[in-house]
């Protein structure tokens, strides 16, 4: 919790950590409507899957040229045109009249959140170089503050009854904080990072690893997409809570990631990502009761599962031996987004073709394989913490 109190008591601290809350405000106000966008587009579950898939698209496309213009033009300015191009963007996809406009407007959102995301990252690892200081942990925990708010502004949408003016209410509460707090960063400059290649010997790890991080990036998306209809459609829940799963799974990744660096120093990487795993497989259990309360409850269990497993992968792949940090960072997160890519389409698919249960059957499949994973991941990685 130290670094949490670094970021409340230092402009310098809170400045970034706002950017990941403002990315994730913006992406959870899209995500609490996604049932009335399919509903009022009359699209199938299918059809959505596929306008999803070009938001991870945009996000996924930015990717490999996203350090390039990050060093251009210093990774303090391009954070901060990265989050106004994002709040332009999150206008868009609640104001498309059809398939072809939401699916551009998707992607365009995507991009440009991609590119946020890359340039906050690396700003908080250059903070964190010079100051000495370690909050990257808490700035992930902002990000999921940022989603816990969208989730309360889930119980607006009976008052405001328009999604275009609740996303630009969001897009004003973004842009105010980060005006008050952006000149403390946007001066940072990124220090030139040198490539490196490795061997495949040393590479092997990193597959176990990078596959761990394919399917929970890419079901963390899919619990964020499908919640909603999940609650809409399968446990019949009233309009009002339609959001309730998203904002349950937010509170307790949120909680997780202020508390994980704290357990993981007790018990280990390893040892996390086999509990979080656990986690989240009773946390799907008790979302396929579907009973609403239950369901509700299943989301945010999972939510806290998942909490601290990307960011121990993260630090796994950073200290593989004979493979160089960055290198193994960059591979997990590409993997990682490639999970994004993927795993809202073939959940779209499944749901169409066969059941929004079964969506989320397979979802906890998976989990059930990451648990028997890091059994493997414990044989071939010592656990450092």
């Amino acid at each position: 919790m130290r670094s949490l109190r670094l970021i409340l008591t230092n402009p310098r601290y809170f400045g970034p950590a706002w950017v990941f809350a403002s990315l994730n405000i913006l992406f959870g106000t899209w995500a609490i409507y996604i049932p009335s966008v399919k509903e009022d587009l009359g699209i199938n579950k299918a059809t959505l899957g596929i306008a999803i898939f070009f938001l991870s698209l945009g996000v996924f496309t930015i990717f490999p040229i996203a350090s390039k213009i990050i060093n251009k033009i210093g990774v303090g300015r391009a954070t901060f045109v990265g989050l106004i191009l994002s709040c332009i963007a999150a206008l868009f996809p609640l104001l498309a009249p059809g398939f072809l406009s939401l699916a551009t407007a998707l992607f365009l959102f995507g991009a440009t959140n991609g590119f946020t995301d890359i340039s906050m990252n690396t700003l908080v690892t250059e903070i964190e170089k010079e100051d000495r200081q370690k909050f990257m942990s808490a700035s992930h925990g902002f990000f999921s503050l940022g989603g816990v708010l969208a989730g309360l502004g889930s119980f607006l949408i009976p008052v405001l009854d328009n999604r275009g003016l609740h996303m630009l209410f969001a897009v004003l509460l973004v842009l105010t904080v980060n005006f008050m707090f952006y000149r403390r960063y946007h001066k940072v400059v990124a220090a030139p990072i040198e490539k490196e290649g490795f061997s495949f010997r040393n590479f092997k790890p990193l597959m176990l690893i990078g596959l761990v991080s394919f399917v929970i990036m890419g079901s963390e998306g899919a619990i964020v997409d499908w919640s909603g209809l999940f609650l809409k459609e399968v446990s019949l829940a009233p309009v009002a809570l339609w959001g309730a799963g998203f904002l349950g799974f937010q509170v307790f990744m949120t909680l997780g990631r202020f508390l994980g660096d704290a357990i993981s120093s007790r018990i280990g990487s390893v040892r996390i990502v086999a509990l979080g795993s656990f986690i989240a497989i009773v946390g799907y259990l008790l979302v396929l009761t579907t009973e609403m309360y239950l369901s509700i409850t299943g989301f945010a269990l999972t939510g806290l599962g998942f909490s601290v497993i990307v960011p121990e992968l993260f630090r796994i792949g950073g200290n593989v031996k004979g493979v160089e940090s960055s290198q193994g960072v960059a591979f997990i997160a590409g993997t990682g987004y490639s999970g994004f890519l993927v795993g809202p389409v073939i959940l779209g698919f499944i749901a169409e073709q066969f059941s929004l249960s079964l969506s989320f059957i397979s979802l906890m499949i998976c989990s059930v394989a990451v648990l028997v994973a890091t059994l493997l991941l414990k044989r071939k990685q010592p656990d450092k913490g």
